[in-house]
């Protein structure tokens, strides 16, 4: 499990999001050390992946900011992006990469491409400098015999390998992830997980959203509990999974553990 750091990479202030009548999040703050390793936990509905998608400005609050380093973002102000504010959301998920439910892969092109992709169209890196990085990066989540396969070629755990290698070609400040293996058959979790725990290893600092709680436990510096739009409890895994202090998340564990 990785320590937390006091420089802060990434912090959302006051979010507040409404979907018609529906509470999204309410004025909810959280903020991401260098190398911390936050992860999300919560019943569905509970606000996980709004408040997720928002600091990529996936989904766009209703009031509040987001803080990436020394740079900040105020919400309202990116419901409608003129030019100025889609350079600044461009240069802001440059920094921050994305790792979503479904993959979001090019069916068209082959693993080392869509690897490939961001790196040489945003960040203007040559191609041969993009096939390289690519490479490496394939290699680095076991795929480097699948490089030349397009997704549908690939296991749904290898397309969320693949996808992980995407964003990492971005060389992000921060790593998001959306639920990463929920699409996945139970036997494919484990490859994904895997990947994830190294880049944990390594330092990297990352916000994930699951319902993994065994994995949380394992490499979570923080645990975040969510319901109805609003952060209950958070804290160091070993306490807020062995003696929660609120009912909410006492409950939420019961049925985790009356399942597994």
């Amino acid at each position: 499990m990785n320590g937390t750091s006091s420089a802060t990479i990434i912090e959302a202030r006051q979010l507040a999001k409404r979907f018609g009548s529906l509470v999204g999040l309410d004025n909810v703050s959280l903020s991401a050390g260098q190398g911390e390793v936050i992860c999300i936990l919560g019943p569905s509905g509970s606000g996980k992946s709004t408040l997720l998608r928002c600091f990529n400005f996936l989904e766009v609050a209703d009031s509040g900011e987001i803080v990436l380093k020394d740079e900040r973002y105020n919400c309202p102000e990116f419901n409608n992006p003129g030019r100025l504010q889609q350079a600044r959301l461009a240069h802001l998920r440059a920094r921050v990469g994305m790792v979503f439910q479904s993959f979001n892969l090019w069916p068209h092109h082959t693993a080392e491409a869509n690897v490939m992709e961001g790196p040489m169209q945003v960040l203007g890196i040559t191609r041969m400098e993009a096939q390289s990085r690519a490479r490496k990066l394939l290699a680095k989540v076991g795929l480097a015999n699948r490089s030349d396969h397009f997704p549908s070629q690939l296991s749904g755990g290898q397309q969320q390998r693949v996808a992980i290698a995407r964003a990492l070609a971005m060389e992000p400040e921060i790593l998001l992830f959306d639920e990463p293996t929920s699409a996945l058959d139970p036997e494919l979790i484990g490859e994904v997980l895997g990947v994830m725990r190294e880049l944990a290893n390594e330092g990297r600092t990352m916000l994930i959203v699951t319902h993994e709680v065994a994995f949380a436990r394992d490499v979570a510096s923080r645990i975040v509990f969510m319901k109805d739009g609003s952060i209950c409890e958070a804290g160091p895994p070993e306490r807020l999974l062995t003696a929660p202090q609120t009912p909410q998340l006492a409950s939420f564990l019961t049925r985790f553990n009356k399942r597994h």
